[in-house]
């Protein structure tokens, strides 16, 4: 699929730095205006040549430019292509190379459906995706930072992007840009591709014996991968390997928590941080095990011929795979709660021993300090809709019913839940209910629980800032708040408008982000004094216009929840 980012750039160059929401590269958001880096005068801000932007990994040599006083290194493989004999199996390292490597643009994303990506205009300008091409040769991940080899250890951010674990890439959207954090906090920034969907989680060792042991896991060992990359590498680029955090929203921030359950990952990781993705529990081996083999029959093998699936061209094995995901889901009705199921990680009791934290935290996550936020609304159903925005309580009894966001419906519970959020937030409009209940804070508590019982402190936060967008009704969406933690507000405009008042509150964001980074606290960046969470007392810091700490702020309306 050709870029529309690649389009822009070639028709405005690389001078249109003030307001664009194109280039996440060339375009971020620079003018004075936005408080960020002033080149008003007109000076030169962008620098690429033979010896300006060049540094040693333990592959060979990589060349990217620097911008704004910042370094960008995109594309760099820390990993070899996935495709043919290399898929289904573990990462293997990349060849190494003679010549200088061009890190000037990003790398593949991960094979995924990309028919009618942006089929849904309003979609589309709201995330404003940002896609190149798609290959198996997807194992590449991306560099800013503020200097290279000078000694200074820097904490680094490693960003893992949502999607689930089906779609997406490490620059999907404008506010993934690294740069302005580097800038703002004197941190590294990294952000990472790996194998997602069926490449990435089909397990077949059920049926293909020990040579596929891993193959259920491999997207996530790709993540390993790249953090082993981190810890071996990052030095060159002025990041200290010893407090790498890793971040990650929606199907990102299961990623985070898996990852902490991973004993591969023990070490690499040094504070963590959940955005709109607490994940407790991963799949299970023996429904994974059923895929696998469902998958070869859709494919019209038998198992003597399963190396063939290694031969599929890879949108073609994708859809196989969907088919036969389709055809055992509907064999074995819903999923218990909370268990993941199709092409997601699972627990095969070598690489994830067991669930990230149910029934207890994985132990090897016992060191690792937790952030955890979400957004108060996730699902607005009004923000394209502006009809849904005078339904009455009776009718959003009657949506929920049949659905509930992200989960299935709440059936002859609707009634009760939406009487109880109600009385707790009085002041709230029948929709504005119906979207608090869509995107509920029941897992957040969870995960949070878990993660108390253990040393480290969790802190936990609640993002409910309007954005003044689709007539005030985008509301406090899905991945509104990520441009606030890293400071890109000016950037991803699509979500809030850009401005004063996003960017006030983006500066204490990142500010507390990068104490967490710096120290495993928060406190001290700029919001107010942020106590770790207890299962008593739900310290929960409300971010808004005016943050502040409130004691689990929805606990009432959460008790008439089902169980999750």
């Amino acid at each position: 699929m050709k870029s529309n980012r690649r389009d822009f750039v070639k028709t405005m160059g690389v001078g249109a730095t003030c307001f664009t929401i194109g280039s996440i590269g060339f375009a971020a958001a620079s003018c004075k205006s936005a408080g960020l880096i002033d080149d008003s005068e007109g000076d030169q801000i962008l620098f690429i040549g033979e010896n300006i932007a060049v540094a040693d990994t333990q592959y060979g040599k990589v060349k990217g430019y620097l911008l704004r006083d910042i370094y960008y290194f995109l594309g760099i493989p820390y990993g070899a292509d996935t495709s043919g004999p290399n898929r289904f199996m573990l990462p293997q390292k990349p060849e190494p190379w003679k010549d200088v490597f061009p890190a000037v643009w990003w790398g593949n994303s991960a094979p995924q459906i990309m028919a009618n990506r942006y089929a849904n205009a309003y979609q589309s300008f709201i995330d404003h995706w940002n896609y190149d091409d798609v290959s198996e040769d997807c194992l590449r991940l991306n560099v800013f930072t503020p200097a290279l080899n000078d000694g200074k250890k820097r904490p680094v951010m490693v960003w893992l992007h949502g999607g689930g674990f089906t779609n997406g890439n490490g620059i999907e959207q404008d506010g993934y840009n690294g740069e302005n954090l580097c800038r703002f906090g004197d941190v590294v920034f990294c952000s990472v591709n790996h194998r997602l969907g069926p490449l990435g989680f089909t397990n077949l060792a059920g049926v293909g014996g020990e040579r596929f042991a891993a193959s259920g896991n491999v997207g996530m060992l790709d993540i390993v991968a790249a953090l082993e990359w981190v810890r071996d590498n990052i030095a060159n680029f002025g990041g200290d390997p010893d407090n790498v955090t890793i971040m990650g929203q929606s199907g990102g921030g299961a990623k985070v928590t898996t990852l902490t359950a991973m004993p591969s990952a023990k070490g690499l990781i040094h504070k963590a941080v959940v955005l709109s993705g607490a994940g407790t529990k991963s799949g299970e081996k023996d429904y994974s095990e059923k895929l696998g083999a469902y998958v070869v029959k859709e494919a019209g093998l038998t198992v003597k011929q399963i190396n063939k699936l290694q031969e599929i061209p890879w949108l073609e094995y994708i859809h196989i795979a969907n088919r036969a995901a389709s055809q055992l889901s509907k064999e074995s009705g819903p999923a218990p709660a909370g268990l993941r199921r199709g092409f997601n990680p699972i627990v095969d009791g070598f690489y994830i021993p067991q669930h990230p934290y149910y029934p207890e935290p994985s132990p090897t996550a016992a060191d690792v300090p937790m952030l955890i936020c979400s957004t108060m609304n996730e699902i607005s159903p009004s923000r394209s809709a502006p009809e849904l925005e005078d339904v009455t309580f009776d009718q959003v009894k009657e949506f929920v019913k049949a659905r509930a966001g992200f989960s299935a419906g709440l059936g002859d519970k609707a009634g009760e839940v939406v009487d109880a959020y109600a009385k707790v937030f009085p002041d709230k409009k029948p929709v504005e209910i119906w979207s608090m209940i869509n995107g509920n804070r029941q897992g957040v508590v969870v995960l949070a629980d878990a993660k108390s019982k253990q040393e480290p402190p969790v802190y936990v936060a609640w993002f409910c800032w309007q954005p003044p967008l689709f007539d005030n009704r985008m509301r406090a969406a899905h991945c509104v708040d990520i441009c606030f933690w890293y400071y890109n507000t000016d950037l991803m405009l699509t979500h809030t408008g850009g401005g004063a008042r996003p960017r006030q509150l983006s500066e204490k964001m990142a500010g507390a982000l990068v104490q967490f980074m710096k120290t495993g606290n928060p406190d001290g960046g700029g919001l107010p004094s942020w106590p770790a969470y207890t299962t008593e007392n739900g310290e929960t810091m409300v971010l808004d216009d005016v943050s502040e700490v409130k004691n689990d702020p929805d606990r009432e309306a959460r008790k008439a929840l089902p169980a999750s």
